[in-house]
C-alpha cells in the first residue's frame, strides 16, 4: 500500500523540488507528522504484509489445486482468535491507510500536466492503484467472509467459491485490475518507504532498489495471474454447504 507523503496545500515544498518527487518524512508537523509516520508503517506492516501473504503463499496455494487451497484456508480459519487478528491486524489497518491516504491524495499537488515529470507521474499512478485497490479489497473481503458459506467453518468450499466469482468475465477482469493495481501500490510503496526513511540513500541506491521493486511487482502479479488461471482452468467445484466430500479432502 502507498506510503507516499505529500506537502499539504500549505507548505512551500512540493514533491517536484525532490529526486523523482520524494519528500522526506520531517519532524516539526505537529499530529500530523505522527499520522502520516503511521500512514506510512501500516503501508508495510500489516498491510503490506498481509497482501504478501495473500498473494504469494495463500493464494499460490491455489495452483496445487482444491484440496491444497482449502488445507490453507483451514489452516488459517483455525488460528487462535481469528476475528480479532482479522480485525486488529488486517481491517482496521486497512480502513486507516486508505482513508488517511485519500486524505493525503486530497491535499496534494500533482502536475501532470504542468509538470510532467517522472515523480508527478509516480505519485498519482500510486494515487489511483490505491484507490483501485481498496474498491479491491473492499469487494473481495465482502463476498469471500460475509456472504455465501461461512469458509472459516466449510473450508472445503473455499476453492468453489472463488471460481464462482472468477468465472463470471466482467468479475475476473475488475480481479485482474485490483491484483495489478495492489501489486503495484505495495512494491513502489515499499520503494517510497525505504526512500522517505532513509533507507535508501543517495539516487543511485534508490534506483537499484526500484529495479527490485519492480521486478517484485511482476513476482506479485505472475503468481496472482497463476492462481487466477488455476481457478477458472479447474472444473466447477461445489459451493454449498457441507461439501462433504472436499471436507473429507482438507482434513
Amino acid at each position: 500500500m502507498s506510503t507516499a507523503v505529500s506537502p499539504g496545500p500549505s507548505s512551500t515544498t512540493s514533491a517536484n523540488d525532490h529526486p523523482q518527487g520524494i519528500a522526506p518524512l520531517r519532524a516539526g508537523q505537529g499530529h500530523e507528522f505522527f499520522w502520516r509516520r503511521l500512514h506510512s508503517l501500516t503501508g508495510i506492516i500489516p498491510v503490506g504484509a498481509f497482501l504478501f501473504e495473500h498473494i504469494l503463499i495463500s493464494n499460490a496455494t491455489a495452483i496445487n489445486g482444491a484440496t491444497a487451497y482449502a488445507h490453507q484456508v483451514r489452516f488459517l480459519g483455525s488460528l487462535p482468535f481469528v476475528l480479532g487478528l482479522e480485525l486488529l491486524g488486517i481491517w482496521l489497518p486497512i480502513a486507516f491507510h486508505a482513508l488517511y491516504g485519500f486524505y493525503i491524495w486530497y491535499r496534494g499537488r500533482a502536475n501532470l500536466i504542468s509538470y510532467p515529470w517522472m515523480g508527478n507521474w509516480m505519485y498519482s499512478l500510486q494515487r489511483w492503484s490505491g484507490a483501485i485497490a481498496f474498491a479491491y479489497i473492499i469487494w473481495h473481503t465482502y463476498t469471500m467472509r460475509f456472504t455465501g458459506v461461512d469458509l472459516h467453518e466449510v473450508p472445503g468450499a473455499s476453492f468453489g467459491k472463488v471460481q464462482h466469482e472468477l468465472f463470471v468475465t466482467p468479475l475476473f477482469l475488475f480481479y485482474v485490475i485490483g491484483l495489478v493495481a495492489a501489486s503495484w501500490h505495495f512494491a513502489y510503496g515499499i520503494w517510497l518507504f525505504c526512500a522517505k526513511w532513509g533507507i535508501t540513500v543517495g539516487e543511485r541506491a534508490r534506483q537499484k532498489f526500484l529495479y527490485i521493486c519492480i521486478a517484485f511487482f511482476f513476482l506479485l502479479s505472475a503468481v496472482g495471474l497463476a492462481s487466477m488461471t488455476k481457478f477458472r482452468s479447474t472444473p466447477q467445484q461445489c459451493t454449498d454447504q457441507p461439501c462433504a466430500d472436499q471436507i473429507e479432502q482438507a482434513k
